[in-house]
């Protein structure tokens, strides 16, 4: 309920009510989030959000974005990706959270005493990078991520929103799979977001609510810019390149969404009704953005006409899903897809056009996850375990 007093307080209440979306304003009708107004009494303050992995590729794009929405924000990062800034978009970096600098796997309940909600993405963040040290994988994704959950509990957080991945399907039985079908993991990243679902459940209840959203593969410009993911990864080579070799028939399936359509789920799921969300699993896209790699590639192709697309043989990566995506677009409030591919891939072109990105920016270890790793392992900055280095 707002905390408003004094007839100014009310007509400046009224007018900053005015500013607020549609599904916020229905959350807080029904009492999901908390708004107050600020002391300088110019802002709608909703609830006290934990935010992991702001530094990274998804959370240099949330965060700004949940302050924009009026949520009070804590980020917490590692500082893994800090050398990487791609871009410095006002629309991006002018309103940044405080940020704590830590390890998942070192939080106590103190340091979310007062927190309404956690949305957690820092994990080690793709397969290839997964696979390159399997325990520490298991180490940092799945037991930190059921420390930071046990921890939430006990501080008295509401709501968590994990952030998981379609890669749980792995090889997939059914043409098409969705949240109710067999989950087959094929790697150590994939492995430990089955994990982490299996263990995060297991604390929900009437005062915990918990959700899982398992994202298709993102796309999409960020200042914490990721350059080892498909359409992204295929966008710079064609800029820098001009010439794209698949290593493969790019036969298998992939599912892929924009990086703000998954920021558009992480927000529905801060306003939602418990009951609407409560331990269950969503895929996050659009069942239309189900690709084979080779139809990636030659979306691509049609954005930078300049560039050369060759394919090889069958083989190699086994994963291949397509996924339904149908639950999460009937059943969570508020929820919608703004993006498609060919967006995706245009959006790319015009920022390489605008920084004038060269082969040496789209190289840079910082934009690469395994990269950026393996060189601060050798610079001595971090040790094997992936601890910053005294």
């Amino acid at each position: 309920m707002f905390s408003a007093y004094g007839k100014y307080r009310r007509m400046l209440a009224g007018r900053l009510w005015r500013q607020l979306d549609r599904c916020t304003k229905y959350a807080w009708q029904q009492r999901f989030v908390r708004i107050t107004i600020s002391a300088a009494g110019d802002t709608l303050i909703l609830m006290k959000i934990f935010v992991t992995g702001t530094e990274g590729y998804i959370g240099a794009v949330l965060a700004p974005r949940l302050l924009a929405e009026g949520y009070e924000l804590i980020g917490f990062d590692s500082g893994y990706y800090r050398a990487g800034l791609l871009l410095t978009n006002p629309h991006y970096i002018e309103r940044q959270p405080e940020l704590i600098m830590g390890d998942i796997r070192k939080i106590t309940p103190d340091m979310l005493e007062g927190v309404d909600a956690v949305v957690h993405l820092a994990e080690l963040s793709n397969d290839p990078l997964g696979e390159s040290n399997p325990d520490v994988t298991y180490d940092i994704n799945h037991k930190g991520s059921v420390i930071l959950a046990q921890a939430a509990k006990k501080a008295g957080v509401k709501r968590f929103v994990y952030t998981s991945s379609c890669s749980v399907y792995g090889v997939a039985d059914e043409d098409i799979v969705d949240e109710r079908s067999a989950v087959n993991p094929q790697t150590a990243y994939a492995d430990c977001k089955v994990k982490v679902e299996r263990d995060v459940a297991e604390l929900g209840d009437e005062s915990f609510t918990v959700v899982f959203l398992r994202n298709a593969t993102a796309y999409g410009i960020s200042p914490r810019m990721r350059f080892d993911i498909v359409l992204n990864n295929l966008c710079g080579l064609a800029w820098t390149t001009g010439k794209i070799a698949m290593t493969s028939d790019g036969s298998p399936w992939r599912p892929i969404v924009h990086i703000e359509d998954i920021c558009n789920a992480i927000s529905a799921c801060l306003a939602a009704p418990a009951e609407a969300i409560d331990r269950k699993v969503f895929n996050v896209g659009a069942s239309d953005e189900n690709y084979r790699i080779r139809e990636i590639a030659e979306i691509v192709k049609d954005v930078f006409p300049e560039c050369e697309v060759t394919f090889g043989p069958s083989g190699g990566d086994n994963r291949s899903y397509r996924v339904s995506f149908d639950r999460i677009h009937s059943e969570l409030p508020g929820f919608r897809c703004d993006w498609t591919a060919r967006q995706g891939a245009q959006q790319l072109r015009q920022l390489f056009e605008r920084i004038q990105m060269t082969a040496d920016d789209f190289n840079a270890p910082a934009y690469t996850r395994l990269k950026c790793l393996r060189y601060l392992i050798e610079t001595g900055q971090i040790d094997e375990d992936y601890y910053w280095a005294a």
